[in-house]
């Protein structure tokens, strides 16, 4: 059985155990053992890290620049490779495993660049004979945490604008995903980056993700994960005067309204709501559909999810992997439950089956869900399920249903269906979101524009594209006597 190590300082350091990384396709199927760090290794990796930070942070962009490139040339050299790695540990299918893949390569490709294009401003004060200049500088060491459901593009697009912007990192990824971030961290580590500057911390978020926010030579803290540890990760850091990112829940709307395309409402709502196992933050979970159209949309919409074949990530033909864990099965078996005891009707799926290459592979299988006759109010409606169930809302029209997308504590995407351009302006203004889609699934972003929601799905400054810099950099403001 291969075994993993940390990266610190440099060098793949054994931790004090091993835990297994099983495949959610098949339970046999072992990838290796990789090390649980403990808050020692966290100590150990940020003093590196604090070490390496005064030659890093004022090197020359160039060869930043150069080894940020360097990076994402190699990942997308071998992004089949690295998508097939992916898929067996995380469970979406080989072909969006490779799409993810390729993701990360075209971040560390665009932030290569940005390392050129970090400007500042020089104006003249109200003061006669005094100079202005307005510069962002790195934050120091930042502490990385991430989540398992996209296991190499969430790192990649949280570490290549650290590195850009001169900071250095520690990254500690899920726990039960880590052969992605490793494989990351590995070509990373044969990058030409100095020791130090960026480091891999493996383990339990209990051990290894506190002791990063509590470590007082951690300058910022950049999470993505669950509201309930968003939370706690908010509260502490401003107790220690860190800066923080979150990125967190979703419930998010996709509305169909009656001029809508009825082939194309239904594709994107199967793709939104199930593809990527409906393991995605954008993924869509209320579909919010309105009178007229509800029935010929219900009816397609069942005849698509009869189509979709559940099976192993990588085996060809696979439209819908596993879920990702035993528990996540159970959490996306119990909602259902929850939601028909509240008066909800199951339509299509909602069980857990065999995979349907007939392999007998054993796995975390299940058929996709739809629930019928859902009120606004009912818990399916109101709490992230993270799988792939969706929920159905009928509404009396555009008004109403605006009103309920909006009706939810999360804010992070938000899609409608229409081909009226008087309301797919109007959503796109009073969706209450931070990303909307006008006949386009609500999940899938390109890599170059922020990302981020409102309301209790984000929290700090937006992620990716240009707008990374508002986090990962602190503003300076100098004067200077002519």
């Amino acid at each position: 059985m291969p075994h993993f190590d940390n990266l610190i300082n440099g060098e793949w350091t054994p931790a004090p155990s091993l835990a297994p990384n099983t495949s959610p396709s098949d339970l046999s199927d072992v990838i290796g053992e990789y090390a649980q760090g403990s808050a020692a290794d966290v100590a150990t990796a940020v003093a590196a890290a604090t070490a390496a930070f005064p030659a890093w942070s004022t090197s020359g962009i160039q060869a930043r620049s150069d080894a940020l490139d360097k990076i994402g040339t190699e990942i997308l050299a071998r992004k089949d490779e690295l998508g097939t790695l992916l898929a067996r540990e995380e469970g979406k299918t080989r072909p969006e495993a490779i799409g993810e893949v390729a993701r990360a390569g075209q971040i560390f490709k665009f932030f290569a660049g940005e390392c050129l294009r970090l400007a500042g401003e020089t104006i003249p004060s109200v003061r006669p004979g005094i100079g202005v200049e307005i510069t962002r500088e790195p934050l120091g060491v930042v502490g990385l945490i991430t989540p398992w459901n996209f296991p190499i593009a969430i790192p990649a697009w949280k570490i290549a604008p650290a590195l850009a912007f001169g900071n250095c990192v520690v990254l500690k990824p899920a726990d039960l995903v880590p052969g992605s971030a490793w494989a990351l961290a590995e070509i990373i580590h044969r990058s030409g980056i100095p020791a130090g500057v960026f480091n891999l911390v493996m383990g339990r978020g209990r051990e290894v993700g506190e002791a990063l926010v509590e470590h007082p030579g951690v300058a910022a803290i950049s999470f993505t994960g669950s509201v309930g540890v968003g939370r706690r990760i908010a509260a502490r850091c401003a107790e220690l005067h860190k800066k923080v990112q979150l990125e967190m829940g979703g419930k998010n709307p996709q509305v169909i309204l009656d001029d809508a395309d009825l082939a194309q409402a239904v594709e994107l709502s199967a793709q939104s709501a199930f593809y990527s196992t409906g393991q995605r933050c954008t993924a869509s979970s209320r579909l919010i559909v309105t009178d007229r159209i509800y029935p010929a949309f219900i009816a397609a919409l069942q005849e698509r999810m009869a189509r979709i074949k559940v099976g192993d990530a990588l085996a060809a033909g696979t439209d819908m992997g596993p879920v990702v864990s035993q528990a996540q099965l159970e959490q996306d078996l119990a909602y259902v439950e929850i939601a028909r005891a509240e008066g909800a009707t199951l339509a299509a799926g909602g069980t857990r089956v065999a995979c349907h290459t007939g392999s007998g592979k054993q796995g975390y299988f299940m058929a996709p869900a739809l629930l019928t006759d859902t009120g606004a109010g009912m818990r399916i409606n109101r709490e992230e399920v993270f799988g792939p169930v969706a929920s159905v809302i009928r509404v009396k029209g555009y008004e109403e249903a605006l009103q309920v997308a909006n009706d939810t504590e999360f804010g992070l995407s938000a899609g409608i269906a229409t081909t009226s351009l008087k309301y797919a302006m109007h959503f796109k203004r009073h969706a209450q979101a931070g990303m909307v889609m006008v006949n386009l699934p609500t999940a899938g972003v390109d890599y170059h524009v922020p990302f981020g929601g409102r309301k209790g799905s984000s929290y700090g400054p937006r992620e990716q594209g240009r707008y990374a810099r508002e986090f990962f950099t602190v503003v300076k403001t100098a004067y200077t006597l002519a």
